[in-house]
């Protein structure tokens, strides 16, 4: 088992790793729109699902996989208000992969947060 860290100052007060790749499987934990050096993050929902999918693809490739081998995500929104902005964005970074999805609307840890995104990925 290997564990991958984006040195996010919330992976070590929460006690987890940004991704833990198991044998085939790659399991990304709950990634917003945080710059992480800077902890500021875009304010529009488009701009934070592109953020979070930079974040998610890095780690992704840093494990070895592609965004193509994304079988399931859980894209958490805020605010049913934001659907519109962001489902060409969800589209666009998940067109070659087409996973299993579900979309929820509930509250995050911080109130800037607009959208948080997991994933996880296969290769054979």
């Amino acid at each position: 088992m290997r564990r991958i860290s984006t040195g996010s100052p919330f992976e070590r007060e929460f006690g987890y790793s940004r991704a833990v790749v198991k044998g085939p499987w790659c399991f990304v934990s709950g990634t917003t729109s945080y710059d992480y050096a800077a902890m500021t993050m875009p304010d529009s929902a488009a701009n934070q699902a592109r953020n979070a999918f930079a974040t998610i693809f890095a780690t992704l490739a840093e494990a070895g996989f592609q965004p193509a081998d994304i079988v399931r995500v859980q894209y958490t929104i805020t605010d049913p208000a934001f659907l519109d902005e962001v489902v060409p964005v969800l589209g666009a970074a998940m067109k070659d992969a087409l996973p299993a999805a579900t979309m929820v609307v509930a509250g995050l840890i911080k109130p800037e947060m607009k959208i948080e995104i997991e994933a996880t990925a296969f290769r054979e």
